[in-house]
């Protein structure tokens, strides 16, 4: 049994490295067998020991820890697909049951020229056509025309790597062999007994009516996987109950299932209203060797769109390049919920201030989960309008409204078998409030302007800053939805609530940003780590972050120094924190009393409009308000 480790995040993004030693140690220093030159990673971070065919992580009692799946460990036997934090690295940890169970024969190459006499060669890009016969040749026979058309279709279809133009070119080399006048292939869908995609085309390019098709036999074909054709459609004993077929004049009809390795994806579809054209057994025959081709080729595209769809979505889980961090006692009752929530089934809310971390609370819940093999999709409710929340969520018919273009998928059918994170859910309109309700009830939904009802496998995770309790008195948010949301609910701390937790995070922060600066940056002042822990932080852990950033960018030494830090946090230094002699925090005391007297001179002349004095400062409004409550000031102003 085999096991590696690739780094899908952090600055050796890409390296593999196979876990063949009985203990693999993860280290800052040389001597690790894998080795991060990070100032998160401590000298000896932790290792990874194997025994019987299992794989065990310990944490070496670091100064940042070890996460798996976002939550800090100590000890956890790895699982193929958990993903293992270390400083500003992100591993995938993958186990191997069969890798040493097969051989296979050696092969040797043998130097020898082969010699003959008669060599032909056809490159890829000929194709015999023998329908331009010369006069003194005789005519192709039928098989001959149809063998010219099979290759012609598998030379086609198999460079093709999206449906549309799959249909596109599929269906005009049908009606070369085949004498139907309309013709459409359907795609099944997977998550149901509908069909994912439809295209239809007449053999005169120039008609654009609609083609009706008879669900009873696509659904029999598809069902029974065999190809039928009938010439006497109305007269047929098996077509007796499709409706459409004796609505519209169709002569003669074709359904082939479009089928690989036992499981059919689809159908094309073949009829004609002509009276004089008939079909035959032949044509049932080429037309399944065509759809053998096809299927394969339709399998392959569908292969590529899920791994593209894959690759993107995978992309954007590591998009988030830190795990949570921190070691308080809020933290660790954080993670205990997490722990127990994971496992289960059951609708999480989490609550708490704006930039406290509640989408990483979610992610570690899914990746903890049963469901974490399966997609984790954020929708930022706040983000978009409701029109366009609505088809986000739910998906969209083609035609449903104006740019409708194509049949899309929702979020909730992307997202099946996995998580949905719904953020900002306090946001939602009251009409989509309703439809989640019905998607919670029922796990079912249907697309906008879609009349199918749709199953949904997911598990919702919602997040909001908003007090729920008040938005339902105001009628803005449905009690209903609330107490189904409100199943097991987490509070996130906010930053303030555990200062124990700020140098941890600024050290991880600085690491982070200095590998993607090309900075070497070591540590953080004294000074400038009082600074931070005395800050109260209204934007929480996304606030420090993007102050540590703006440090990192603006700095020059390899220490954070307190003039690197932004002029929000400076402004901030109480008196009580500087020491005799520390004539840096001085200059600053000094600089924040200037600034008081500019302030209180302002609002002598504007007479204490907030507003008038902003713009004799020439500054917003806003920031006025936002440099007072730093300073300490509104206890000056009352006066």
């Amino acid at each position: 049994m085999a096991a590696k480790l690739i780094v899908i995040a952090g600055s050796s993004e890409g390296m593999i490295f196979p876990l063949t030693e009985a203990e693999v140690s993860v280290g800052r220093e040389s001597d690790n067998l894998i080795c991060l030159p990070d100032m998160s990673v401590s000298r000896r971070h932790c290792s990874i020991k194997r025994n019987d065919g299992t794989f065990t992580i310990f944490d070496l009692d670091s100064r940042n820890s070890t996460a798996v799946n976002g939550m800090p460990i100590k000890q956890q036997v790895l699982k193929t697909g958990d993903r293992i934090r270390v400083g500003d690295t992100l591993f995938l940890f993958l186990l191997d049951e069969t890798a040493d169970s097969g051989q296979f024969i050696q092969v040797n190459f043998n130097e020898a020229r082969i010699v003959a006499n008669h060599t032909m060669q056809l490159r890829k890009d000929t194709v015999v056509d023998f329908n331009t016969a010369e006069q003194d040749v005789v005519a192709p026979s039928r098989s001959t025309r149809d063998l010219n058309a099979l290759l012609k279709i598998s030379l086609a279809v198999n460079s093709i790597q999206n449906l549309e133009s799959y249909a596109q070119q599929l269906l005009p080399l049908v009606f070369e062999v085949i004498p139907a006048s309309r013709g459409a292939i359907l795609v099944a869908d997977e998550s149901s007994d509908q069909f994912a995609s439809v295209f239809g085309r007449h053999r005169a390019a120039n008609c654009l009516d609609p083609i009706e098709i008879s669900r009873t036999v696509t659904e029999r074909a598809m069902r029974e996987a065999e190809a039928f054709f009938s010439n006497d459609v109305l007269q047929d004993v098996a077509f007796r109950g499709a409706k459409s077929l004796a609505a519209a004049p169709i002569q003669a009809l074709m359904v082939v299932p479009l089928a690989v390795g036992g499981k059919v994806s689809g159908a094309i579809y073949l009829d004609t209203s002509d009276q004089s054209v008939s079909f035959d057994e032949d044509h049932l025959q080429l037309m399944r060797a065509i759809a053998s081709v096809a299927a394969v080729a339709l399998s392959n595209i569908q292969r590529v769109s899920n791994l593209e769809n894959e690759n993107l979505r995978l992309k954007a889980e590591i998009a988030v390049q830190h795990d949570m961090v921190g070691n308080s006692p809020r933290m660790r009752d954080v993670y205990q919920f997490i722990g127990k929530a994971a496992p289960t089934n059951s609708t999480v809310l989490i609550r708490g201030e704006s930039g406290t971390g509640k989408e990483l609370a979610a992610r570690a819940i899914h990746f903890n989960s049963q469901r974490s093999a399966k997609p984790f999709v954020a929708i930022n409710c706040a983000a978009l309008t409701e029109t366009l929340l609505e088809s986000e969520l739910f998906g969209h018919e083609k035609g449903a409204f104006t740019g409708a273009v194509a049949t899309k998928k929702g979020k909730l059918e992307v997202a099946e078998g996995g998580t949905v994170f719904l953020d900002e859910i306090g946001e939602m309109a009251m009409s989509l409030q309703a439809k989640l309700l019905r998607v919670l009830q029922g796990h079912e939904f249907e697309r906008v302007g879609g009349t199918r009802t749709i199953k949904a496998d997911i598990r919702l995770i919602a997040a909001t800053n908003r007090n729920l309790e008040q938005a339902i008195k105001d009628g803005i948010f449905r009690e209903d939805l609330y107490y189904r949301l409100n199943v097991l609910r987490l509070t996130m701390p906010a930053l303030r609530e555990r200062r124990e937790d700020i140098l941890p995070l600024a050290m991880f922060f600085a690491a982070k940003y200095s590998q993607q600066c090309n900075r070497q940056v070591r540590d953080i002042s004294p000074q400038a780590r009082n600074c931070l822990i005395n800050y109260d932080w209204p934007g929480n852990v996304r606030e420090l972050e993007n102050a540590i950033e703006r440090s990192v960018v603006m700095g020059i030494a390899d220490t954070l120094q307190i003039e690197d830090l932004p002029e929000d946090l400076i402004s901030t230094i109480p008196v009580s924190i500087a020491s005799p002699g520390q004539t840096n925090l001085n200059f600053y005391e000094a600089l924040n009393q200037a600034k008081k007297q500019l302030i209180l001179s302002a609002f002598d002349q504007a007479q204490g409009n907030y507003t008038e004095a902003a713009r004799l400062l020439e500054m917003h409004p806003n920031h006025l308000h936002r440099l007072i409550r730093n300073l300490g000031m509104k206890s000056d102003l009352k006066k």
